[in-house]
């Protein structure tokens, strides 16, 4: 899947707790120029992202999985942390994202767009 429904965001928007989320994107892009393709969508998003203060906590290219089953390797992966899960959709409802997002999307194959959040006691624990 590379898209989302508009109740998928309705679900996400109903659990905002108004904490800060952290998402994690999965990517996988497809082999005819999809990775370029998407480094021009960032180019267009990039900016989007302060305005609605995010952050890029990190992205980096997948290597051969250690644990995983067949298919499950992303080309991929990043974090995104944004002050609340309100930023995110106001980010997607911005008419500068609306331009990016037709880039984004020839250039996946396949995309996860998983919600986090911290588990301060386990990280307390520590």
């Amino acid at each position: 899947m590379i898209a989302f429904t508009p109740a998928d965001l309705d679900r996400f928007l109903r659990e905002d707790d108004g904490a800060p989320v952290v998402m994690l994107n999965l990517l996988r892009f497809r082999p005819d120029g999809g990775r370029e393709r998407y480094f021009e969508y960032l180019q267009l998003a990039g900016p989007l992202v302060a305005r609605y203060g995010a952050e890029l906590l990190y992205a980096g290219d997948g290597a051969v999985p250690l644990a995983a089953e067949p298919g499950q390797a992303w080309d991929t992966v990043a974090l995104v942390r944004y002050p609340s899960r309100r930023a995110f959709a106001d980010m997607l409802a911005d008419p500068a994202y609306a331009a990016a997002d037709p880039v984004r999307m020839p250039a996946l194959s396949e995309a996860v767009l998983q919600p986090t959040r911290s588990i301060d006691r386990v990280l307390d624990s520590i």
